[in-house]
Protein backbone atom coordinates (compact mmCIF):
# COMPACT_ATOMS: atom_id res chain seq x y z
CA UNK A 1 0.00 0.00 0.00
CA UNK A 2 1.26 3.53 -0.77
CA UNK A 3 2.26 5.46 2.29
CA UNK A 4 -0.12 8.27 3.32
CA UNK A 5 1.70 11.63 3.16
CA UNK A 6 2.37 13.35 6.47
CA UNK A 7 0.63 16.44 5.15
CA UNK A 8 -2.57 14.43 4.66
CA UNK A 9 -2.38 13.02 8.20
CA UNK A 10 -1.80 16.48 9.64
CA UNK A 11 -4.73 17.90 7.67
CA UNK A 12 -7.03 15.13 8.90
CA UNK A 13 -5.93 15.74 12.50
CA UNK A 14 -6.54 19.46 12.15
CA UNK A 15 -9.96 18.76 10.62
CA UNK A 16 -10.94 16.74 13.69
CA UNK A 17 -9.55 19.31 16.11
CA UNK A 18 -11.39 22.12 14.32
CA UNK A 19 -14.65 20.19 14.57
CA UNK A 20 -14.10 19.36 18.24
CA UNK A 21 -13.18 22.97 19.05
CA UNK A 22 -16.38 24.24 17.42
CA UNK A 23 -18.57 21.75 19.30
CA UNK A 24 -16.86 22.38 22.64
CA UNK A 25 -17.16 26.15 22.20
CA UNK A 26 -20.87 25.87 21.36
CA UNK A 27 -22.02 23.24 23.86
CA UNK A 28 -19.30 22.77 26.44
CA UNK A 29 -17.25 19.72 27.31
CA UNK A 30 -19.88 17.92 29.34
CA UNK A 31 -22.61 18.16 26.71
CA UNK A 32 -20.34 17.16 23.82
CA UNK A 33 -19.55 13.52 23.13
CA UNK A 34 -17.34 11.79 20.62
CA UNK A 35 -20.39 11.14 18.44
CA UNK A 36 -20.96 14.90 18.16
CA UNK A 37 -17.34 15.47 17.16
CA UNK A 38 -17.48 12.66 14.60
CA UNK A 39 -20.64 14.11 13.04
CA UNK A 40 -19.18 17.62 12.92
CA UNK A 41 -15.92 16.41 11.38
CA UNK A 42 -17.59 14.72 8.42
CA UNK A 43 -15.33 11.69 8.89
CA UNK A 44 -16.07 8.13 9.88
CA UNK A 45 -15.85 7.00 13.48
CA UNK A 46 -12.88 4.83 12.59
CA UNK A 47 -11.03 7.78 11.06
CA UNK A 48 -11.58 9.95 14.14
CA UNK A 49 -10.62 7.23 16.60
CA UNK A 50 -7.48 6.60 14.61
CA UNK A 51 -6.23 9.98 15.79
CA UNK A 52 -7.99 10.42 19.14
CA UNK A 53 -9.09 7.58 21.38
CA UNK A 54 -11.17 9.70 23.73
CA UNK A 55 -12.63 13.12 24.42
CA UNK A 56 -9.87 13.75 26.95
CA UNK A 57 -7.27 13.28 24.21
CA UNK A 58 -9.12 15.82 22.07
CA UNK A 59 -9.21 18.32 24.93
CA UNK A 60 -5.51 17.80 25.57
CA UNK A 61 -4.65 18.35 21.91
CA UNK A 62 -6.70 21.55 21.75
CA UNK A 63 -5.06 22.94 24.90
CA UNK A 64 -1.61 22.11 23.56
CA UNK A 65 -2.46 23.69 20.22
CA UNK A 66 -3.60 26.99 21.73
CA UNK A 67 -0.87 27.21 24.36
CA UNK A 68 1.75 26.21 21.81
CA UNK A 69 0.81 29.13 19.58
CA UNK A 70 0.95 31.54 22.52
CA UNK A 71 4.26 30.11 23.73
CA UNK A 72 5.82 30.73 20.33
CA UNK A 73 4.83 34.39 20.54
CA UNK A 74 6.31 34.73 24.03
CA UNK A 75 9.56 33.11 22.97
CA UNK A 76 9.81 35.61 20.13
CA UNK A 77 9.15 38.49 22.55
CA UNK A 78 11.96 37.37 24.85
CA UNK A 79 14.31 36.90 21.90
CA UNK A 80 13.55 40.32 20.44
CA UNK A 81 13.99 42.21 23.71
CA UNK A 82 16.56 41.20 26.34
CA UNK A 83 14.70 43.18 29.02
CA UNK A 84 11.08 43.73 27.93
CA UNK A 85 9.21 46.38 29.84
CA UNK A 86 6.70 44.57 32.12
CA UNK A 87 3.88 46.99 31.28
CA UNK A 88 4.45 46.50 27.56
CA UNK A 89 4.82 42.74 27.98
CA UNK A 90 1.49 42.32 29.79
CA UNK A 91 -0.29 44.61 27.34
CA UNK A 92 1.23 42.71 24.42
CA UNK A 93 0.09 39.42 25.97
CA UNK A 94 -3.51 40.67 26.11
CA UNK A 95 -3.37 41.83 22.50
CA UNK A 96 -1.83 38.51 21.50
CA UNK A 97 -4.50 36.47 23.31
CA UNK A 98 -7.26 38.55 21.73
CA UNK A 99 -5.77 38.00 18.27
CA UNK A 100 -5.06 34.29 18.70
CA UNK A 101 -8.43 33.41 20.18
CA UNK A 102 -10.61 35.31 17.73
CA UNK A 103 -8.80 35.07 14.40
CA UNK A 104 -10.62 31.86 13.38
CA UNK A 105 -14.29 30.90 13.10
CA UNK A 106 -14.37 29.87 16.80
CA UNK A 107 -13.53 32.02 19.82
CA UNK A 108 -10.86 29.85 21.41
CA UNK A 109 -11.07 31.72 24.71
CA UNK A 110 -14.47 30.07 25.28
CA UNK A 111 -12.79 26.69 25.04
CA UNK A 112 -9.89 27.80 27.24
CA UNK A 113 -12.19 28.90 30.07
CA UNK A 114 -14.11 25.63 29.87
CA UNK A 115 -10.81 23.77 30.05
CA UNK A 116 -10.05 25.55 33.32
CA UNK A 117 -13.32 24.32 34.79
CA UNK A 118 -12.91 20.83 33.37
CA UNK A 119 -9.42 20.62 34.90
CA UNK A 120 -10.96 21.02 38.37
CA UNK A 121 -12.96 17.83 38.02
CA UNK A 122 -11.05 15.76 35.48
CA UNK A 123 -7.54 14.59 36.47
CA UNK A 124 -6.70 13.80 32.85
CA UNK A 125 -7.44 17.33 31.70
CA UNK A 126 -5.69 18.79 34.76
CA UNK A 127 -2.57 16.82 33.83
CA UNK A 128 -2.48 18.69 30.52
CA UNK A 129 -3.64 22.14 31.67
CA UNK A 130 -1.28 22.33 34.66
CA UNK A 131 2.07 22.12 32.80
CA UNK A 132 0.70 24.17 29.90
CA UNK A 133 -0.18 27.12 32.08
CA UNK A 134 2.92 26.74 34.23
CA UNK A 135 4.86 27.17 30.99
CA UNK A 136 2.89 30.31 30.22
CA UNK A 137 3.47 31.68 33.70
CA UNK A 138 7.15 30.91 33.32
CA UNK A 139 7.43 33.51 30.56
CA UNK A 140 6.03 36.18 32.86
CA UNK A 141 8.38 35.07 35.64
CA UNK A 142 11.29 35.46 33.24
CA UNK A 143 10.08 38.94 32.31
CA UNK A 144 9.94 39.77 36.04
CA UNK A 145 13.48 38.48 36.56
CA UNK A 146 14.75 40.57 33.68
CA UNK A 147 12.79 43.52 35.03
CA UNK A 148 14.56 43.14 38.37
CA UNK A 149 17.94 43.05 36.66
CA UNK A 150 17.03 46.26 34.81
CA UNK A 151 15.94 47.96 38.04
CA UNK A 152 12.22 48.03 37.22
CA UNK A 153 11.30 45.93 40.28
CA UNK A 154 12.78 45.80 43.78
CA UNK A 155 15.61 43.28 44.03
CA UNK A 156 13.90 41.48 46.93
CA UNK A 157 10.56 41.00 45.14
CA UNK A 158 9.51 37.42 44.38
CA UNK A 159 9.67 36.87 40.58
CA UNK A 160 7.21 33.97 40.80
CA UNK A 161 4.50 36.12 42.30
CA UNK A 162 5.28 39.07 40.07
CA UNK A 163 4.84 36.73 37.11
CA UNK A 164 1.65 35.28 38.59
CA UNK A 165 0.21 38.79 38.92
CA UNK A 166 1.03 39.58 35.30
CA UNK A 167 -0.63 36.36 34.18
CA UNK A 168 -3.71 37.16 36.28
CA UNK A 169 -4.11 40.41 34.36
CA UNK A 170 -4.33 38.42 31.14
CA UNK A 171 -6.75 35.84 32.55
CA UNK A 172 -8.88 38.65 33.97
CA UNK A 173 -9.19 40.13 30.51
CA UNK A 174 -10.34 36.80 29.07
CA UNK A 175 -13.00 36.29 31.74
CA UNK A 176 -14.34 39.83 31.63
CA UNK A 177 -14.54 39.84 27.85
CA UNK A 178 -16.52 36.60 27.87
CA UNK A 179 -18.74 37.24 30.90
CA UNK A 180 -19.36 40.99 30.63
CA UNK A 181 -18.74 41.57 26.95
CA UNK A 182 -17.75 45.21 27.34
CA UNK A 183 -13.95 44.92 27.55
CA UNK A 184 -12.11 46.14 24.48
CA UNK A 185 -8.67 44.52 23.96
CA UNK A 186 -6.94 47.73 22.87
CA UNK A 187 -8.43 49.80 25.71
CA UNK A 188 -7.64 47.10 28.27
CA UNK A 189 -4.06 46.85 27.02
CA UNK A 190 -3.69 50.63 27.22
CA UNK A 191 -5.00 50.59 30.80
CA UNK A 192 -2.52 47.86 31.70
CA UNK A 193 0.32 50.01 30.40
CA UNK A 194 -0.83 52.81 32.71
CA UNK A 195 -1.39 50.50 35.68
CA UNK A 196 1.95 48.71 35.52
CA UNK A 197 3.99 51.74 34.54
CA UNK A 198 2.35 53.73 37.34
CA UNK A 199 3.43 51.43 40.19
CA UNK A 200 6.15 52.88 42.46
CA UNK A 201 8.47 49.94 41.75
CA UNK A 202 8.20 50.38 37.98
CA UNK A 203 8.24 54.19 37.98
CA UNK A 204 11.08 54.55 40.44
Amino acid sequence: MPRVPESHLAARRDQILDAATARFAANGFQATGMADVIAASGLSAGAVYRYFRSKDELIAAIVERVVGAAAARFEQLLEDDAAPDPAEAVAAAVEMVAELTTRGPVDLSRVAVQAWGEALRNPGVHAVVDPAYRTMRGYFVEIARRGQAAGRFPADADPLHLGATMMSSVFGFVLQRLLLGDVDPAAYAAALRVTWAGTPSAAG
